[in-house]
């Protein structure tokens, strides 16, 4: 999904085309009027795009304007809050049920903040935690308690830029371990970002940057992936957002192009993490990231596996009849070696989809930054 897609005044079939030849196939855009989203439903509609809009009437007259959207097939869902602190969960819980009185087919999404915000924001000002309780498992839990949405959204951009050097966020992974172990808690799927858009303290993203943290969230079980922007917000912010997806005046820029790339890697390798439920996660490496654990015990198929002391990300994930092992390496900037020792019926998946047999029963395989290798076998 689009955050910031294609806006109302540029509302045509050629624009819509471009999102959907950049791999994303949801729009998300603030509208000026329910008519507005109307005409960009229809338009969205020819270039095989949905919309995930926004109005003024959806928060005035709720149960009205979603009676006037449900039967668009271009309709994806209801945008209806960013970011909300603890104290707005009851108003959105009761603003969902509004909507879903009329319409239970669309989501109602709204996107929860990361486990950087502050603590009051998180649990209220009179929020109360148990000795040990993390104030953002904490928000989570009291989110899905009072608003009965049907997926869990947040965002959390992990790369920053300090004196000209380049870092992960601490408590990235741990955010994801929060969000993934309420997702498997609550049976709701869950939808994660990539940043897209550069502003203090973030970088203009490279392709392993993209790929970070694409692949960590797909190998985490997210079953959405959005994209903050695409579109360039507007200059009457105090962000200084620049080299957008596109940029204001509707040109692509190089971000375009990288964004594109990643997306027909995920696209090609949809069969594996589409439906696909989390078993496992751990980490490798010489320090591993705040929140996660070691390599436990291995499935029986995998004999041995070896990363270095860069490390990685390292999942299982189980997709109708067949296991998937996934191994995304965690360094965005330099190449990772992964030795693997394999069961005879396991088979790799190769970055186009395609399954094809390991050489032996152990390979080396060079990773570059940011990117996934991936192992198979049947039930």
């Amino acid at each position: 999904m689009a955050w910031i897609g294609v806006p109302e005044s540029e509302t045509t079939v050629e624009r819509f085309r471009e999102l959907k030849e950049a791999g994303i196939n949801i729009n998300f855009s603030v509208y000026s009027s329910v008519e507005a989203v109307e005409k960009a439903l229809d338009v969205a509609q020819q270039a095989g795009v949905k919309l995930m809009p926004s109005c003024p009437e959806l928060s005035a007259e709720p149960e009205k304007t979603a009676k006037r959207l449900m039967d668009h097939p271009a309709l994806a869902g209801y945008h209806l809050r960013d970011e909300p602190g603890a104290a707005d969960f009851p108003m959105l819980g009761e603003w969902v049920r509004k909507i879903q009185s009329v319409d239970r087919e669309h989501p109602c999404y709204i996107n929860l903040f990361p486990n950087y915000a502050g603590q009051e924001v998180l649990i209220g000002k009179d929020g109360v935690l148990a000795a040990g309780e993390d104030p953002y498992a904490k928000h989570v839990e009291m989110f899905l308690a009072e608003v009965p949405v049907p997926f869990i959204s947040f965002d959390h951009y992990p790369v920053v830029e300090e004196n000209g050097v380049r870092m992960l966020r601490s408590g990235w992974y741990k955010n994801l371990e929060i969000i993934a172990a309420a997702s498997r808690k609550s049976s709701l799927p869950f939808w994660a970002f990539a940043l897209a858009i550069a502003h203090t303290p973030y970088p203009i993203p490279t392709i392993g940057e993209l790929r970070l943290q694409m692949f960590s969230n797909l190998a985490y079980g997210a079953q959405t992936l959005q994209y903050f922007t695409y579109w360039h917000p507007g200059d009457n912010t105090p962000w200084d957002f620049h080299d957008s997806p596109i940029t204001l005046n509707g040109s692509r820029t190089v971000v375009y192009d990288r964004i594109q790339t990643v997306n027909k890697e995920i696209h090609s390798l949809s069969h594996v993490f589409q439906g696909a439920e989390l078993v496992s996660v751990w980490h490798t490496g010489s320090q591993l990231p705040e929140g996660t654990r070691p390599v436990g015990q291995l499935p029986q198929e995998i004999k041995k596996l070896d990363t270095g002391a860069g490390g990685a990300v390292v999942s299982v994930l189980k997709n109708q009849q067949r296991y998937y092992l996934v191994v995304v390496n965690r360094d965005f900037q330099a190449p990772m070696t992964l030795s693997i020792e394999t069961g005879k019926t396991v088979k790799r998946v190769l970055k186009n989809g395609t399954i094809a047999p390991v050489r032996g029963s152990s390979e080396i395989v060079e990773v570059e930054p940011g990117d996934v290798v991936i192992y198979t076998w049947g039930k």
